[in-house]
């Protein structure tokens, strides 16, 4: 299977996810659907705002990084407003706009087009000053997935523990394309 292939649909496919889950959240929270933006599992990670835009992030910077190209000032922008968003977590509309922009650059990967980044040098610089060199593939496999799914897992456990009602069927609901007629429960 292909970088693109691996990369682009899975991205996709969870982000709707997510976009799904912040729904049920404002469905069923009302004019206090915005303050589960700003909750976190534990005192020392980021809130849910922050674990959005962190998902968002990685599936951007992928794109970006598998090109060969350098980080746009958007995605810093964006990384910045991750670190930032406990004291500014924003709404959950700011969180599906985050979300729909990822999707939008997403949608506009050619078939192919990240497949000859499998090979590139990809040196990843963390705010902490630790410096990693691999290779696109490497990265893709062992930094680029493991962290959005983080983030989106982490993202879901927040909802769920403020009693957003989701289950195994909000988390992957394109395994549903794949149902046989006649088995659901």
């Amino acid at each position: 299977m292909s970088l693109t292939q691996r990369l682009v649909p899975t991205y996709a496919q969870m982000l709707r996810a997510l976009s799904g889950w912040l729904d049920k959240a404002r469905e069923q929270g009302g004019a206090e659907a915005d303050g589960l933006m700003s909750r976190r599992l534990a005192a020392d990670m980021y809130p849910l705002s922050s674990q959005v835009r962190f998902a968002c992030l990685q599936a951007r910077e992928a794109i970006h990084r598998l090109r060969g190209e350098p980080l746009p000032p958007a995605l810093d922008d964006l990384a910045r407003e991750g670190r930032e968003a406990g004291e500014r977590p924003g709404s959950i509309l700011d969180a599906e706009g985050c979300i729909a922009e990822a999707l939008a650059r997403l949608d506009a990967v050619a078939p192919d087009e990240l497949d000859a980044g499998a090979g590139l040098p990809v040196t990843l610089t963390l705010p902490t000053g630790m410096v990693f060199d691999m290779t696109g593939e490497d990265y893709a496999r062992d930094w680029a997935l493991p962290q959005f799914y983080f983030h989106l897992v982490t993202a879901y456990a927040i909802l769920r523990s403020q009693g957003v009602p989701l289950g195994k069927a909000d988390y992957v609901p394109h395994m549903f394309g794949y149902l046989r007629p006649g088995t659901a429960a």
